[in-house]
């Protein structure tokens, strides 16, 4: 049986839907009963468990002998992982597949960068079997700026840096793939999209799928700060995002694509005009 936490984020509910058609017996973990109660009206088995109370993950785990491991990024990241890994040792939890970060580095100033470095050093000393996947950027950041690109600009701080930017779709994919197969035992896997772009080449791609104007506008930093914070942003996650995107500006994303997606699945990842193509409604002006 596998566990699938983060089941109701993005990448864990693509990773549910996948597991479901293929009909690979999981057990998704949610930590609310009503979220629970909608995955259980789909026929998915599922089970309330909280990183936040370590006391509900060993009924969780039990009969588990493989995990999916994935955490927003948040303040009590570290605590909430290694506390999951530590349960799964418990459970008798034979297999860990974590979701990491490419640009994981234990100096880093970016939080969860910092974060991931050190809970992949905790997982692969914790004696439990484990399978990093490390994702570039995610395309679907983009969609916490569809007003503005939906009203012809794009705001970043990122100047001319590159990056592989990644569909979350593809990652599930890999997810799924590695959780039902064998022979990724302590394999480390860097995902990437099959192109690098800065944003000035996004704003053009934008343009060109959207159907309007869309130009990139390089804030100044305490600008791009402040509307991350107008937008509901934590000041601790708008100034982690401030010093991701320097990391952008300093080359430290600037990836070649690894086509590691396409090995693993079969399927080649999806391109960045593939993403704004399949999410152009978020983009479009309105009424359009």
């Amino acid at each position: 049986m596998i566990l699938i936490c983060g089941a109701t984020g993005g990448i864990g509910g693509e990773v549910c839907k996948l597991l479901k058609a293929a009909g690979t017996p999981f057990r998704a973990m949610a930590r609310r009963q009503e979220q629970v109660d909608k995955f259980r009206q789909r026929g998915m088995d599922a089970v309330l468990g909280d990183f936040d109370r370590p006391e509900t993950l060993a009924t969780a785990m039990q009969g588990c002998d493989t995990m999916f491991l994935i955490t927003p990024p948040n303040p009590d990241q570290f605590t909430q992982e290694t506390g999951a890994i530590d349960a799964a040792k418990r459970a008798g939890v034979g297999r860990i597949v974590k979701i990491s970060a490419s640009d994981g580095n234990v100096r880093t100033p970016v939080p969860w960068a910092r974060h991931h470095a050190l809970i992949d050093h905790h997982l692969r000393a914790s004696g439990v079997g484990w399978t990093l996947l490390k994702p570039t950027a995610f395309m679907q950041n983009f969609l916490w700026f569809k007003k503005p690109i939906a009203k012809g600009f794009l705001p970043q701080v990122t100047g001319d840096g590159s990056v592989s930017w990644v569909d979350t779709r593809d990652v599930a994919r890999v997810a799924a793939a590695v959780l039902t197969q064998e022979g990724h035992a302590g394999a480390t896997y860097f995902l990437t999209g099959p192109e690098t772009l800065d944003m000035t080449e996004a704003a053009k791609r934008l343009s060109h799928v959207v159907g309007h104007q869309v130009r990139y506008l390089n804030l100044p930093t305490f600008v791009f700060r402040a509307m991350l914070r107008l937008t509901g942003n934590s000041a601790w996650m708008a100034q982690g995002l401030v010093v991701q995107f320097a990391d952008v500006v300093a080359g430290h994303h600037d990836i070649d694509p690894t086509f590691e997606i396409e090995r693993l699945t079969g399927q080649p990842a999806h391109r960045f005009d593939d993403f704004v193509r399949d999410h152009r409604d978020a983009f479009a002006r309105h009424g359009s």
